[in-house]
């Protein structure tokens, strides 16, 4: 349908692009459309063949209802409620921040809940401890003019906003929803996040329902297999879990089996050469800064010291020997800084340095990404 309609950005006259007929609140017939220089919404008054068999009360209680939605806060849904407090302040009184605590549906306990013979079809459950969550959650959505899903970053919290969604889809309603992403909780990192809103992306949310179908499947099925051969109660199997054990069993055989090799090594303080002799009975000692040179070759020989014994008859051929340095080589070096910690190695230098135990180190790595308060409100130190 052809429509031309006043832009009042553009101030002029333009091709109405998408046209579709409305009614307006008072029930009066129009077209809306979008200007296909600016992008801003176009209305031209007045009835088309389009408006026949609409019904302007559908039409107008739609209208009103949009109205009364667009006076209504916005919902953000977090996952936990410390990010919920942090992003709040940072959001203000136009938006209600509410946490998940987590996945709202996952996989039933007391069954296998994936349909092998049905292309591997997962069914989903609300665990009885998630339903109180939902409830409230439900509630928030009906006083809320949009929602945004601001779950985690990563295939797990893009999983836990589609389970939301399929949650909360009766709530929802005609309320558009949108994912935010952001990295890091400050001012900053969530102004952009709600500049660039995303639809949620299945891509990863099927790499994450993979990952729990697998764990399913290979736990549920190995687990009790393992308890009955094994004769003990509490061993289970993992996807990961079984193959980090055999990982530890075999490194641990082959610490058992390493034979230890006596190994030496020489090293000696240069400096250099005085200009006088030494004084009767003095030590012959080089001037200048000193510095402590590795053996490593004699005559071209790599040098391999296994006892006590070969050290000695080298040392004494060391001892005798003059030394020269043989090549000087300037240059500069470029160091870039460490690149930041990802979770293990974060775990591994907090083990090392503070003998934090994993669980720990994440508990402390959480509150900092979430928000420690510093004076001003909680403020996020970490991404």
């Amino acid at each position: 349908m052809y429509m031309e309609a006043y832009c009042v950005k553009c101030k002029t006259k333009h091709e109405m692009q998408a046209p579709r007929p409305v009614f307006t609140g008072q029930g009066r017939p129009a077209t809306q459309g979008i200007c296909p220089v600016c992008g801003t919404k176009m209305f031209r008054m007045g009835r088309t063949p389009a408006h026949e068999g609409l019904d302007p009360d559908e039409h107008t209680v739609a209208s009103k209802a949009r109205a009364e939605l667009a006076k209504m806060p916005r919902m953000v849904i977090v996952e936990s409620p410390a990010k919920a407090r942090t992003v709040g302040r940072f959001l203000g009184r136009k938006y209600r921040v509410r946490a998940s605590v987590g996945h709202v549906r996952d996989l039933p306990s007391n069954r296998m809940g994936v349909d092998i013979e049905n292309d591997f079809e997962p069914h989903y459950i609300v665990p009885a401890k998630r339903k109180e969550v939902v409830r409230e959650l439900k509630a928030v959505v009906k006083k809320s003019s949009e929602v945004y899903l601001a779950t985690d970053p990563d295939r797990e919290g893009e999983a836990i906003s589609w389970h939301l969604l399929q949650v909360l889809k009766s709530a929802i309603g005609p309320r558009p929803v949108k994912r935010v992403e952001f990295h890091e909780i400050t001012q900053d990192a969530i102004a952009h996040a709600f500049a660039h809103l995303r639809e949620i992306d299945m891509q990863r949310v099927e790499a994450q329902q993979a990952r729990r179908i697998l764990d399913r499947l290979v736990g549920y099925t190995l687990s009790p297999l393992l308890r009955d051969k094994m004769g003990r109660r509490g061993l289970s199997a993992g996807r990961v879990q079984s193959v980090a054990v055999r990982l530890v069993v075999e490194r641990e055989r082959e610490i058992e089996a390493f034979v230890p090799v006596e190994y030496w090594s020489i090293e000696a303080e240069l400096a250099k050469r005085p200009p006088l002799p030494p004084p009767l009975g003095g030590e012959r000692r080089g001037e200048g800064r000193s510095f402590i040179a590795k053996l490593h070759r004699i005559r071209g020989e790599k040098v391999e010291l296994h006892s006590e014994a070969d050290v000695q008859v080298v040392v004494a051929e060391l001892e005798q020997a003059v030394y020269a340095v043989a090549k000087v080589k300037e240059g500069q070096r470029r160091r870039r800084p460490a690149p930041p910690f990802t979770t293990s190695r974060m775990q591994q230098e907090a083990s090392r340095r503070l003998r934090f135990t994993a669980r720990r180190t994440m508990r402390f790595a959480q509150q900092l990404y979430e928000g420690i308060d510093l004076g001003d409100g909680p403020v996020g130190l970490i991404t």
